[in-house]
């Protein structure tokens, strides 16, 4: 069968800068697969061709066997995806239900089911519905930023960095959340230097360093490997 997203070759750089070098991942509809390595390892670059922001240098992207190369980030939206970038991008002063209409601005019309199911996943949002969103904790406002892409109704979500700025027991609720999400039948591709917790989280995990994919498997197989701290970053100890 046809993954979900397959990437092939994959190339993005910096001007003479190689920021991931011929990159192949496949994500299969259902699960959740985690992208872990370093600052600099080329992780965000990876999602961000996919998605869009960036220019892909070679390869190629494909979701539901449909190149995604040389599509705007609106039209990526339309054909099924959803971005939760590393800096969450809530805008401040608007309120929570203007930060969720924004999941709309695709042309998804407003569902009042959907809104309320993804208000009962994630109850502070309902709680502070019309509050301005600055009012939120690093932890809410994670959670609006993952509510507000589900608003677009996506068949695979692209987390970034999930897990930074937030407390341990935060961190824990985030992960929960996308266990359930997974369970439901969203697939989701998430990049995290938290690499114990993405590992335990996902069915598969590949790891960069410097641009470069050095190892990848199941759950089971990453845990079993004994030299996942120098593929990670040549450290004693992965980070956790």
């Amino acid at each position: 069968m046809t993954p979900l997203l397959a990437i092939r070759g994959l190339r993005v750089d910096y001007g003479r800068v190689g920021a991931v070098r011929d990159l192949d991942l496949d994500v299969e509809a259902g699960e959740i697969v985690s992208l872990i390595g370093p600052n600099g390892a080329g992780k965000s670059s990876t999602l961000k061709a996919i998605f869009g922001v960036v220019r892909a240098s070679g390869g190629s992207i494909a979701f539901e066997g449909r190149s995604l190369l040389g599509l705007a980030p609106e039209e990526i939206v339309r054909r099924g995806l959803a971005l939760v970038p590393e800096a969450r991008h809530i805008f401040q002063t608007l309120t929570v239900a203007e930060n969720l209409a924004l999941g709309r601005a695709n042309g998804t019309p407003a569902d009042r089911g959907l809104e309320d199911a993804v208000l009962d996943r994630f109850p502070v949002l309902r709680r502070f519905h019309d509050a301005p969103a600055a009012g939120l904790s690093g932890g809410e406002q994670q959670q609006l930023a993952i509510a507000r892409a589900l608003i677009s109704r996506p068949r695979l979500l692209l987390l970034d960095e999930p897990s930074l700025g937030l407390a341990p027991l935060v961190v824990r609720d985030v992960f929960t959340s996308l266990a359930e999400l997974r369970r439901e039948g969203l697939t989701v591709l998430l990049v995290e230097q938290n690499a114990t917790q993405a590992i335990a989280l996902a069915d598969r995990t590949y790891v960069l360093r410097t641009g470069t994919l050095v190892a990848s498997g199941t759950r089971a197989q990453m845990q079993a490997r004994d030299d996942l701290a120098e593929l990670y970053l040549g450290a004693a100890q992965v980070p956790a």
